[in-house]
């Protein structure tokens, strides 16, 4: 074993990760299933628009054809890669390992950027569900007052350590689900099935009905960043990638069959925060204000996740030697102190755009990012097929490409529909990405910042097989 730049490595099988402290717990699967939720879902909060938008037969069967050629896939990539890659650099050190460091960076970026993009949501939404009950958080200077808190609270949440977060997804996530069983049950004698069936083709948003579908299911590998955080990651990422995404499934599926069911359906009221509407209908007003509180409470939990995971991204890039070595300090809790302090200060700048923007922009990101992923993993697939895999896909090569293909397609779709202000907006951040990386090379070169020398990337080729035993202990460095 040995320190660089502070932080110690030791062998763990697979790969060689930066131990953590001792006394920082690690991840449960219990905790790993709700942050996994929050990083992807929340809760059925935004899925209004697909009826809205395309009418309650494309909506439904979006959310059940949806998972299967875009989740399914994407749950399984990142088990297989963040099983075999297990670090805080997640589908970064993928990316370096099957086309090099530079992409690996690109990679780094546009998914830090996507994150930011997307947690910059998070605290508009939770006004914009508490602003019908407190007219004063509709704008103005109390509007900007609370999104100062709401940021610098949950930022202390995630700065408290993953165990802290976790349990307070596991809250909020019971908190959030139950008012739509309790709906479901209200609703189940007032379905009328025919309801489900109405459908006009010619009058179907389909860039609001794709994006809507994309923005709900995504964000799959973002856990692959919390991989170096948990204790035997070979049996519990898989593991807790499964439930999530049952969870997620179930917690979509189940509040849309009862709304476009029990109710007429009338699409132009299917909008953001219907479902309060769906719930004062069958319930009453009690009902209407759970699930309005539920939806805001569910946007805390959102936050803490995805900020979670954009500074642990942070944290693992900077131990790779592709940040600066301070991106690498921990906190006292075990938390990347700076790469929350950045995330966080990313978010309070892009929190005052529109909704579809942020939604628009953070969609193409994460498309060109999603791309990347599939090509590396294929070409590990291709490149180190031999390759100590503690979880792999029960694929062949041909079969790891036929079930990317798919997912692509939708990709391109969505691609093509962006505006072209999103795309210039877009474009913009990655050629970005592509300066920085060279700048931050120079900076290096001439000692101006201190940098990781633990840049080497992982053996797998010489990892071990079932027996689990452990490789040679030695430290990532030249």
């Amino acid at each position: 074993m040995g320190d660089v730049n502070g932080a110690e490595y030791v062998s763990v099988g697979e790969v060689h990760s930066p131990r953590r402290d001792s006394n920082v717990k690690k991840v449960s699967v219990l905790l790993l299933v709700f942050l996994i939720f929050y990083e992807v879902s929340g809760g059925p909060f935004g899925i209004e628009n697909s009826v809205g938008a395309a009418g309650p037969l494309l909506a439904l069967a979006g959310f059940l054809v949806f998972p299967i050629v875009w989740s399914i896939p994407g749950a399984l990539i990142t088990a297989e890669m963040g099983t075999t890659f297990p670090e805080n650099s997640g589908c970064i050190v993928w990316m370096s390992s099957a086309l090099g460091p530079f992409w690996g960076f690109q990679q780094g970026w546009m998914k830090w950027v996507s994150g930011v993009i997307d947690n910059a949501l998070y605290p508009i939404l939770f006004l914009d569900y508490l602003k019908s009950a407190f007219p004063v958080l509709g704008g103005g200077v109390p509007r900007i007052i609370a999104v100062l808190v709401f940021t610098v609270v949950l930022t202390y949440m995630s700065y408290r350590g993953l165990n802290v977060v976790g349990w307070l997804d596991v809250v909020l996530g019971d908190f959030s689900i139950l008012p739509f069983v309790v709906m479901g049950l209200l609703g189940i004698p007032k379905v009328e099935p025919s309801r489900w069936l109405e459908v006009d083709l010619h009058n179907v948003d389909w860039n609001l009905y794709l994006n809507t579908l994309f923005w709900n299911l995504n964000y799959w590998d973002s856990i692959s960043t919390l991989a170096g955080e948990v204790d035997n990651p070979k049996k519990i990422l898989p593991k807790s990638l499964f439930i999530a995404l049952v969870l997620v499934v179930l917690a979509y599926f189940f509040p849309l069959l009862i709304g476009t069911g029990a109710v007429p359906v009338n699409r132009e009221l299917w909008t953001d925060g219907y479902f309060s509407d769906i719930a004062k209908i069958l319930g009453g007003v009690w009902l209407r204000w759970w699930i309005q509180v539920a939806a805001a409470m569910s946007n805390m939990g959102m936050f803490v996740a995805t900020l979670s995971s954009d500074s642990f991204q942070l944290l693992g890039m900077a131990e790779r030697g592709m940040l600066p070595a301070y991106f690498a300090q921990r906190s006292r809790h075990g938390t990347p102190l700076m790469g929350i302090l950045f995330s966080a200060s990313g978010i309070l700048l892009l929190c005052w755009l529109s909704f579809q923007e942020i939604v628009a922009a953070e969609n193409f990101l994460h498309c060109f990012g999603m791309i990347l992923e599939f090509i590396a993993f294929v070409r590990l697939r291709v490149k180190r097929p031999t390759a100590a895999r503690p979880y792999k896909i029960p694929v062949g090569t041909v079969g790891a490409i036929v079930m990317c293909i798919p997912s692509t397609i939708f990709i391109c779709i969505v691609l093509v529909l962006s505006s072209v202000k999103v795309l210039v907006i877009s474009m913009g951040v990655i050629a970005i990405g592509f300066m920085i990386n060279p700048l931050l090379k120079h900076v290096e070169k001439k000692g101006l910042m201190k940098f990781s020398t633990s840049t080497d990337l992982p053996d797998i080729d010489g990892a071990h097989e079932e027996n689990n035993s452990l490789i040679e202990e030695r430290v990532l460095g030249t």
